[in-house]
Order: C-alpha cells, then sequence, then structure tokens
C-alpha cells in the first residue's frame, strides 16, 4: 500500500462518520420525501395513493401562493442588505483589536448564538411589552403592512454579528502596504474603501451574501413562533406554507412536492449568485 492511498483511506476514515450522520438524517428523509411528493397521503394513514405529477401542477396553479413568495422575498432581501451594510460597517469601525472593541464585538455577536425560536420570544416581548407598553409604540407584528419588516428587525439583529466576524477576518487580511500605496497616490477614504477595501473582501462578501440568500428564502422559525404566518397571512413565508400543508392541513403529499420546488429554487439562485460573486473575486 502507498503513502498516498494510506492518506486518502486515513482521509476516507475521518470523513466516514460525518457521511454516514449526513445521509441517515438529510439524504434518506429526502427519498422518503421525494416518494411522498407523489402521492396524496394525508400525514396519518396507511393508504398512499399515487396521484403522479398532480401536486407539483398544483404548486404553479395555487392563488395563495404568492404571498408566502412575496413575504420570503421580501425577508431575503432586505435581510441580505441589512446583514451585509451593518455588518461591514461594523467590521471596520471595531476593526482595530482594542481590549474596547473586543469587548463590543462579543456584545454584538452574543445574538447569534441564540436560537431562532428564542430570538422570536425576545422580540415578540420586546415588541409588546416594551415598545408599546413602556414607549406606546404600536407593535409591527399586529400590523399586516409591517408585520414582514419587523421580523426582518428580528433576523437582522440576530445575524448582523455573524456577517460582522466574516468581514473582521476580510479586513484583517488586507495588507497595510495597499493602503501606504494608495495613499501615496493621494486616495482618500472613500477611494481607497472603494478600490483597496472592497475588491480585497470580495471573498468574504460572497460568504456572507450567499449564506444569507439561503436562510433567507427559506425562513420558517421567526414567523412561526411569532405570528404563525399572521395577521392574516401577511407574515406566512414560503416555508411556513410548507408546513401548514404538511401538518395542520394534512396535506402531506402536496407539502413535500412544495419542499421540494423550494428546496430546487434555493439551490438554483444560490448557485448563480454564487457563480457570478465567484466570477467578480476572479477577475479583480
Amino acid at each position: 500500500m502507498t503513502i498516498k492511498l494510506k492518506k486518502r483511506l486515513t482521509n476516507l476514515a475521518f470523513l466516514l462518520p460525518a457521511l454516514l450522520l449526513f445521509g441517515t438524517m438529510v439524504v434518506l428523509p429526502f427519498i422518503s420525501g421525494a416518494k411522498i411528493s407523489f402521492t396524496d397521503w394525508d400525514g396519518f394513514s396507511e393508504v398512499y395513493n399515487f396521484v403522479g405529477m398532480k401536486n407539483y401542477l398544483k404548486i404553479f396553479k395555487d392563488p395563495t401562493i404568492g404571498e408566502p413568495i412575496k413575504n420570503s422575498l421580501f425577508f431575503t432581501a432586505v435581510t441580505v442588505i441589512g446583514n451585509n451594510l451593518f455588518g461591514l460597517l461594523l467590521a471596520m469601525a471595531l476593526k482595530k483589536n482594542t481590549r474596547v472593541n473586543r469587548i463590543f464585538r462579543t456584545f454584538v455577536f452574543m445574538p447569534f448564538i441564540i436560537s431562532l425560536v428564542l430570538t422570536g420570544f425576545i422580540w415578540s416581548y420586546i415588541y409588546s411589552d416594551v415598545f408599546y407598553e413602556l414607549l406606546g409604540i404600536k407593535s409591527l407584528l399586529g400590523n399586516k403592512k409591517t408585520v414582514m419588516l419587523g421580523i426582518c428587525i428580528m433576523g437582522m439583529w440576530r445575524d448582523i454579528g455573524y456577517a460582522m466576524l466574516i468581514y473582521l477576518a476580510g479586513l484583517n487580511a488586507i495588507s497595510d502596504t495597499y493602503y501606504e500605496a494608495a495613499e501615496i497616490d493621494g486616495a482618500g477614504p472613500f477611494t481607497k474603501f472603494r478600490y483597496v477595501t472592497l475588491p480585497m473582501i470580495a471573498p468574504a462578501m460572497t460568504i456572507n451574501i450567499t449564506l444569507f440568500l439561503g436562510w433567507g428564502l427559506k425562513v420558517f422559525d421567526y414567523a412561526m413562533t411569532v405570528t404563525h404566518g399572521g395577521p392574516g397571512r401577511a407574515s406566512e413565508t414560503f416555508a411556513l406554507y410548507v408546513y401548514n400543508y404538511t401538518f395542520p392541513y394534512n396535506k402531506a403529499g402536496y407539502g413535500q412536492a412544495a419542499a421540494i420546488v423550494m428546496m430546487a429554487a434555493i439551490v438554483v439562485i444560490t448557485g448563480i449568485v454564487t457563480f457570478f460573486l465567484r466570477r467578480r473575486e476572479v477577475d479583480l
């Protein structure tokens, strides 16, 4: 046995537990869900009637599906822009490795270690008991026009610290010689940011945009724990739409079909965005 083969077998041995876990928890349930999506199973009975592509065709004919799609896209757009913008600004403000900055970094990042469900409960309390009871400000969650904005604020409060951390790593990897050369050429702060900082943190930007894009398109926890899709269906996201049909409405076959369509859409959208962002990195 050659050294190269031994190294490959060793690497495979380390990967095997993760591959087994991934196969058990992701691949097998996905295959089972794909089978169910071609049936009219209600989620409880032992009867599985094959209906072919009926569930998938129904998705594109359902007049109520527009609202969940719109809500998911709105949440994604706001959080992707907000997390990256404020995350980058905080990273630049806290870039210097001082004791005070390290304390502020910790406070900004702390919400990210809180679960999505707990974040929803915390902000539900803030909106109702703090803003309304103490300040007299009506809860954003009680108005159809502002409920999604309220949910977006929750998401950004939790995730901005993560974006900041990624941008800090990118900023700290930039050599000071680039800035010194730019200053010699007469570049001001804005010019240095545009032609030095932004190009050099392009990989960090790719990571953040791709991650928040994927997380946003499949957002479920906030709407489920705080509003249950209300008021009306004003905060029902596509993931919550899938959940409602799979469980409360007892249409697991249709719910599984919608879940697969959602997964395919996320894979395609994030794949295209990542492709163009990676090309931007190469062209710099």
